[in-house]
């Protein structure tokens, strides 16, 4: 029961990272807002069951975002937190009753409308934009002030009388009509069309060159002052006052002195919002008076004096036509409705999500069927249900095929998992493929210059079918080659090609990755449910591959927060003969299977033989920061408290079940400013 527990914990942890990596970093999200709200909540109700399981680093308790490689990194001045959400009535009037509760009075709101788009934080000097930092990890952010001074409604000097220096937040979004036009755009130029508005704001203010941002039409709402907290009573007044300023703020925002008239403005846009020329997706409500939000506080990843109430997505009516079973990376087996074409939100919508055989048998859903087709999250289209009266006559049950649609093998199904799965990964092309585009991932080996296409072409052309083929790759081989690919969604032909200067880009890359650490190496071979954090745990704990490929599975449940799972999944990987010849040709290939981090990069022995647990939030240090100062001084992180632990590290808001167990084992706990005094004696 306890390693069951432990599990799904493991496993929720792990799930809500890759969707956080997928929404804030890839702007590609597969799951809504709803479904991640519910699994985040599944995650906080275990953890307060069973704190000694709780990763350090659970989502539950940072900010969903990361920052990336391509731009310098900057601490935020202050937090960028994200908002706690609700879905009913019921939950906001919750919400109210725990503000006037901890406000010990009345409380009079704001309400604005939630806008879709890409959090954005910009600093003003004099009047002088001099820096815009996104969201990031939330303690720290990339810096895409280049990008940004494009969007024509971001001033680049102020009007009026302004504060000296001071930061404003906001989110910067594409208007509906003006992403049309884009997207024709590039259809009219053979290009692929974007997905929906938010993915493309996100991805376009992360782009290299800023001449290429500055042709796309970005726009920008703000609303939240940070500076002298003297200068305003009022949330409201700050809003004003940047309006004044010659800054951009949305019209919508309403005060309200009680809960009931939160709730009329709420269901006023609801009606509303379709209206608007840009998404929204809920509205925010926020305590009015500044000096009742400092009383109420934060919780480490959420203000406690605003929530965010999210509409309910539209739904609509079409037909079934038929259902294609694709092959993902790990050998998942998911199911693709395709539709007869519907407009939702403003956007064609052809094919939707059937998850796994679960939801089928739930929905009942058939070919042929008229369907409810919803936008999670108004991004990601699913079929929610089935219009059972106009179901034609002769419909049959949908099933799984018992065979994998691409290379034939026998399909599997675990007991205590939903999919299916195709057990052949060393010859079923989407998963040699999936693993090849994850290898190459920024997070594995990043080699920016190789893309779904290019992996495509090389497959095609036999030039690459595992990872050690890359660096076998000559600029001979590939320079020239192309075919032509069919685009689904604009049903165009587009001819794919590697040109001279993509060629050399694709092998300068190449080269690049052999200085990847050995634990970006071991992501990369996309040993199952072994992600970035568990890579960096077995990399620093057996400090080499060959240690690692020793390992049993007793000895891996050694290292901190590897469970049984992970465990024999690196285990089985290391049976396999043919895994073993790819790390033999990598290690000729020059690639690093040892772990020198420790030994390249260390401070100091002070910390040595000393286990830390660390908690909360920290003024001088984010928290992956902390945590790598104390393993560069020869110390260890450990992820529970238990009667072997050294130190607690409490920064502000660590959560009151460690610290009760803290004190209940006499576990001495420690400050920023101790530990700062420890590695400085």
């Amino acid at each position: 029961m306890i390693d069951e527990i432990k599990s799904k914990i493991d496993t929720l942890t792990t799930e809500l990272k890759e969707h956080n990596y997928r929404y804030y970093i890839l702007a590609e999200p597969v799951i809504s807002d709803r479904e991640f709200d519910k699994m985040l909540k599944e995650l906080e109700v275990l953890e307060k069951q069973y704190p000694e399981f709780a990763h350090p680093d659970s989502p539950t308790r940072v900010v969903g975002g990361a920052v990336t490689n391509n731009f310098v990194n900057k601490k935020h001045i202050r937090p960028m937190l994200s908002l706690a959400n609700t879905y009913t009535e019921q939950e906001l009037r919750d919400f109210d009753e725990r503000v006037k509760k901890l406000a010990g009075t009345k409380i009079q709101y704001v309400c604005e409308l939630k806008f879709d788009g890409f959090a954005i934080g910009l600093t003003y000097k004099k009047g002088k934009l001099v820096q815009a930092l996104t969201r990031g990890d939330g303690i720290s952010g990339d810096d895409v002030t280049e990008n940004v001074k494009t969007i024509r409604t971001i001033p680049h000097q102020l009007i009026g009388n302004f504060p000296d220096e001071f930061e404003i937040r906001g989110e910067i979004f594409m208007h509906r009509k003006a992403f049309e036009r884009m997207n024709e755009e590039r259809i009219k130029n053979g290009e692929d069309p974007f997905a929906n508005p938010r993915n493309s704001a996100a991805g376009t203010i992360k782009m290299k060159e800023s001449s290429e941002v500055a042709k796309r039409p970005l726009d920008c709402f703000l609303y939240h002052f940070i500076g002298d907290e003297n200068l305003f009573e009022t949330h409201y007044q700050s809003l004003n006052a940047a309006k004044s300023w010659g800054l951009k703020v949305n019209d919508a925002a309403r005060i309200c002195n009680s809960i009931d008239e939160v709730w009329k403005f709420i269901k006023q846009w609801d009606k509303d919002r379709k209206n608007l020329s840009f998404e929204t997706d809920g509205v925010v409500i926020k305590v009015n008076s500044l000096q009742l939000q400092h009383e109420i506080g934060y919780t480490a990843k959420n203000p406690r004096w605003a929530i965010a109430f999210k509409f309910e997505t539209e739904r609509v009516e079409t037909k079934l036509i038929s259902v294609d079973f694709q092959v993902g990376r790990t050998g998942a087996i998911t199911p693709v409705a395709n539709l007869e074409p519907v407009l939702i939100l403003g956007t064609s919508v052809k094919r939707a999500s059937l998850h796994n055989q679960d939801i089928i048998d739930q929905l009942d859903v058939r070919v042929g069927d008229t369907v409810f087709v919803e936008k999670g999250g108004e991004i990601i289209p699913k079929i929610v249900g089935v219009n059972i009266s106009k179901r034609p006559l002769g419909t049959e049950n949908l099933k799984f095929p018992e065979n994998c649609p691409e290379c034939n093998s026998l399909l599997l199904k675990n007991e205590d998992e939903a999919a299916h799965y195709c057990p052949n990964e060393d010859n079923c092309p989407p998963q040699i493929k999936g693993k090849l585009i994850h290898f190459v991932s920024r997070k594995a080996m990043n080699i920016d210059s190789i893309g779904d296409e290019t992996i495509d072409l090389l497959w095609e052309n036999e030039l690459v079918k595992d990872f050690s083929d890359f660096y076998s790759l000559q600029f001979e081989d590939i320079c020239g080659l192309s075919k032509k690919n069919f685009n689904e969604i604009n049903g165009k032909e587009k001819n794919i090609s590697l040109r001279e200067k993509s060629a050399q880009n694709i092998i300068a890359g190449i080269v690049k990755s052999k200085n990847s650490t050995f634990r970006n190496v071991l992501f990369g071979l996309g040993i199952r449910y072994v992600g970035e954090t568990v890579s960096k745990k077995l990399a620093s704990y057996f400090n080499n591959i060959d240690n690692l490929a020793k390992a049993s599975t007793d000895d891996l449940l050694k290292v901190d927060e590897i469970g049984e799972r992970i465990a024999e999944s690196v285990v089985k990987w290391f049976k396999n003969p043919q895994n073993l010849i790819i790390i033999e040709k990598l290690k000729k290939a020059g690639l690093n299977f040892e772990s020198n981090e420790n030994s390249q990069n260390a401070l100091s022995g002070k910390l040595m033989g000393k286990s830390f647990v660390v908690s909360g939030v920290f003024t001088n240090f984010s928290r992956d920061g902390i945590k790598e100062t104390i393993e560069k001084n020869g110390g260890k992180n450990i992820g529970s408290i238990s009667s072997k632990t050294d130190f607690v590290l409490a920064g502000q808001n660590m959560g009151p079940a460690k610290l009760e167990k803290a004190k209940e084992l006499g576990i001495k706990i420690i400050s920023e400013n101790d530990f700062i005094e420890m590695i400085n004696e």
